[in-house]
């Protein structure tokens, strides 16, 4: 797990965008595993590299077909995926299941919801790579430990790049990239991080005390 961590603005969803070529960059050279991506085709780049975002992306049509995203998947597939990332239940609720029809950008579920869904694709997909958005904003507490367990499940047997939002989630993290101004300006453990007195250490210890706020 490599994460990504900064203040608004510092570039973290660039490096997100510019790994899986939504945008192509004008200088320098982006590897994986010492690949150009601009060598990789762009199929193959996507199928093998994919983005969860906290702005997911559903489509109009049925729940079932948004977990599928085009691949012949059987439903007991789908269903095992979905299963996996705690989302089954939910899903189950629904006036025709598997088969119910979500509007467009899927509004006729909450948000907590429509991030679980994104998570039983990831499963179903089975990247070697996946980018993760991790914030959860505006979920109750049971929807958001969901999204929890089913993250931890969508990260595991996997390289992931997570942007961080609360550092406590990436404290185990293999390395943490920490972001200034669209610069680079520290990289390390979280204990080595933390050791530095630097931005990041200033980030966590403002989080710190932001969340002790909230809980008293």
């Amino acid at each position: 797990m490599a994460a990504i961590v900064g203040y608004t603005g510092a570039g973290k969803t660039t490096i997100i965008n510019v790994l899986t070529r939504l945008w192509d960059i004008d200088s320098g050279e982006i590897c994986l595993d010492g690949i150009p991506v601009k060598d990789i085709a762009l199929d193959e780049l996507r199928r093998c590299c994919l983005p969860v975002l906290q702005d997911v992306f559903l489509f109009s049509g049925t729940v079932a077909d948004n977990i599928r995203l085009g691949l012949p998947l059987l439903d007991a597939e789908v269903e095992n995926a979905a299963k996996a990332v705690y989302a089954h239940e939910f899903i189950s609720r629904l006036e025709k299941g598997y088969n119910t029809v979500l509007s467009e950008g899927a509004t006729n579920i909450s948000s907590g919801q429509r991030q679980l869904i994104s998570f039983a694709r990831v499963i179903a997909h089975n990247p070697a790579i996946v980018i993760l958005d991790e914030a959860t904003s505006s979920v109750d507490t049971e929807t958001e430990r969901l999204i929890q367990l089913g993250i931890q499940k969508v990260l595991s047997g996997r390289t992931s790049i997570v942007i961080a939002h609360r550092l406590s989630t990436i404290r185990n993290a293999d390395k943490i990239f920490v972001l200034s101004g669209g610069r680079l300006v520290e990289q390390g453990k979280h204990d080595e991080l933390i050791a530095k007195n630097g931005l990041y250490a200033g980030l966590y210890k403002l989080q710190y005390a932001e969340e002790n706020i909230d809980t008293n």
